[in-house]
């Protein structure tokens, strides 16, 4: 990679009692990437993404991002790091315009109180319409988000998420609930985004299309432990990422069992 070192995750590992749900994964993650962190149910996904944000403790391993050891920090915390997050089941405020929803992040820099929101809402109204402009939303500015179809609640959220200005963004299953041609658009709307502005795009993703169509990279979880990484066409060719993943009937055992991700 030639973009700069965002992410480094050496030896993280994560049990619940004797189940083992993140077992001595390594990976690392540069600005301009997209990196796509697949496998089956209960492979480790999302407990792996909840330790690089700060949700959960490892147990063991280490976490740089930008070069600071994250150990100890709170998720808000890492969010001040440059950290930027969406989720499978998109949350926006539902009262709110699209405006004013990439207004509220915006005013989390603010400091003291913003006072009633009829003065509030005035502010960052600029930088609230670049995001908006970015993600080709602002003639939907003034749209309460009640309104919204699904798949532009989506897209706004990437927005809420770009809006902080983030060096590392990680998305879980930003495509599900989206239809086919909306899943496309958003993934290369996400994919353009992060090359333009070093952004390093951790993501998880069961669309499978999606994942080799926008990732330049890959990593393939299977209870609990990194089994194949590489470039979309190596990872497809990987003999156990066929038996475990792509189905294609054979069969392969790490011996470890794990809990849902």
């Amino acid at each position: 990679m030639t973009g700069a070192l965002l992410l480094e995750v050496e030896h993280l590992s994560k049990s619940y009692g004797g189940v083992h749900a993140v077992v001595d994964v390594c990976f690392s993650l540069h600005a301009g990437e997209m990196l796509a962190l697949i496998g089956p149910n209960g492979a480790g996904k999302s407990t792996c993404f909840n330790m690089v944000n700060g949700q959960i403790p490892a147990d063991t391993g280490r976490i740089r991002i930008g070069g600071r050891d994250t150990k100890g920090l709170s998720p808000r915390q890492v969010f001040r790091l440059g950290v930027g997050r969406t989720f499978q089941i998109a949350e926006v405020f539902s009262s709110m315009t699209v405006r004013e929803n990439v207004q509220a992040v915006l005013m989390t820099g603010d400091t003291g109180l913003a006072g009633l929101w009829g003065a509030a809402g005035k502010r960052h109204v600029a930088a609230a319409d670049a995001v908006l402009e970015l993600i080709g939303m602002a003639d939907m500015a003034e749209r309460p988000c009640a309104d919204m179809a699904y798949g532009d609640v989506k897209k706004l959220e990437l927005g809420i998420a770009l809006a902080a200005g983030p060096k590392l963004l990680l998305m879980d299953e930003p495509a599900a609930g989206m239809a086919p041609l909306e899943r496309v658009a958003l993934m290369a709307l996400t994919a353009r985004i992060a090359k333009e502005r070093g952004i390093g795009v951790l993501f998880t993703e069961h669309d499978m299309d999606v994942v080799f169509s926008h990732a330049d990279r890959m990593m393939v979880l299977d209870r609990g432990r990194l089994i194949a990484e590489g470039s979309p066409e190596s990872v497809r060719r990987d003999p156990k990422v066929r038996a475990v993943y792509l189905g294609d009937g054979r069969v392969y055992d790490s011996g470890e069992r794990t809990v849902p991700a």
